[in-house]
């Protein structure tokens, strides 16, 4: 007994520095936006973002459920912890190396990936629940592609309807607005990339025995609606800088079309009960406005690297993941 407490207190505090790490990291999802076109001191946005994020994270559960039981199922893995350790430990070392290099990729694939790799090798392929998992795969591709859609479409019936405007009084008025899009999108964020700790969590206890619903325990709820907020609090300048100069020289109104967008498709999935990548559908979003409104001026090459990172990220922790669980257990 005293054993498996040590054990799912380790498992704890991994989840916990992931949704911290996860939190700083994807930072620049809900705020790169409003700091680069200066609607907000990055302080300012920051704190914005860390009390959005709490408030969005302990609002739902649904991704929570989604993480624990779809990928596959605790009740049945007679190893369910360890496994959970190689994934948080895969998940974190991308993470922290991807924010190193100012990639913007996912923590969401890296959990998933991490997850799926862990339980083929720890408890067999047949332990993958693989209709779970295509479910969740279809959701991370199509994402990105309603929300580059979804920034091109705003950003077009802007240009149609303001195009003739003063760009001051444009600029002005979007810088104002751009305050309410940052903390919707921060919300969104919290809403759905904190359930993915909480998931992972209640995945352990109930591995463990120790809890016997996929909804999380009220405790797992708060601690992970903490971390996440501690972490934005601290903040990712390098991936902040990314998404806000280097994809395209961004506006207020281009940066409004951009977070409307991302939060439009995050908060659709959340209530869908879907993990997706905030980070995916943020960038995506950015590069459907940008191509809006002017597509030669988009830094397509910056571009393909972020789209190299969303298609490695899966197989490459899955892999990962999968020799932690060898070397360690």
């Amino acid at each position: 007994m005293e054993t498996t407490f040590i054990i799912l207190a380790v498992v704890v505090f991994l989840a916990l520095a992931f949704d911290f790490i996860n939190g700083f990291h994807d930072t620049a999802n809900a705020i790169a936006m409003s700091v680069s076109t200066r609607a907000l001191k990055p302080r300012t946005a920051i704190l914005l973002a860390a009390v959005m994020n709490f408030i969005g994270a302990i609002t739902f559960t649904g991704v929570a459920k989604t993480i624990g039981g779809s990928i596959a199922d605790p009740t049945k893995l007679d190893n369910g912890i360890e496994i959970v350790i190689a994934t948080l430990i895969a998940a974190i070392i991308w993470n922290l190396a991807t924010w190193w290099f100012g990639i913007p990729s996912s923590s969401s694939h890296a959990m998933i990936g991490a997850l799926a790799g862990a339980v083929f090798v720890g408890a067999g392929s047949d332990s993958v629940n693989w209709s779970g998992f295509i479910k969740i795969i279809e959701a991370l591709i199509f994402s990105p592609l309603i929300a580059f859609a979804a920034g091109y479409v705003i950003m077009m019936v802007l240009k149609w309807t303001l195009g003739r405007r003063s760009p001051h009084t444009v600029n002005k008025g979007f810088r104002l607005m751009q305050i309410f899009t940052a903390a919707l999108q921060s919300f969104a964020h919290g809403t759905n990339d904190a359930q993915k700790a909480m998931g992972i969590m209640t995945f352990a206890l109930i591995s463990a025995g120790e809890w016997s619903s996929l909804e999380p325990p009220l405790w797992v709820k708060l601690a992970a609606a903490t971390a996440i907020a501690l972490g934005t609090s601290v903040g990712g300048w390098k991936i902040i800088k990314t998404l806000g100069t280097k994809i395209f020289k961004i506006e207020p109104m281009n940066g409004f079309a951009a977070d409307v967008a991302s939060a439009s498709v995050i908060f659709s999935a959340t209530m869908l009960h879907l993990p997706i990548s905030t980070t995916h559908a943020a960038t995506s979003s950015i590069l459907g406005v940008g191509a809006a409104k002017r597509f030669r001026e988009v830094k397509w090459g910056m571009a393909g690297r972020i789209i190299v990172a969303w298609f490695i990220t899966i197989p490459v922790v899955a892999v990962m993941s999968g020799l932690i669980f060898k070397l360690l257990f």
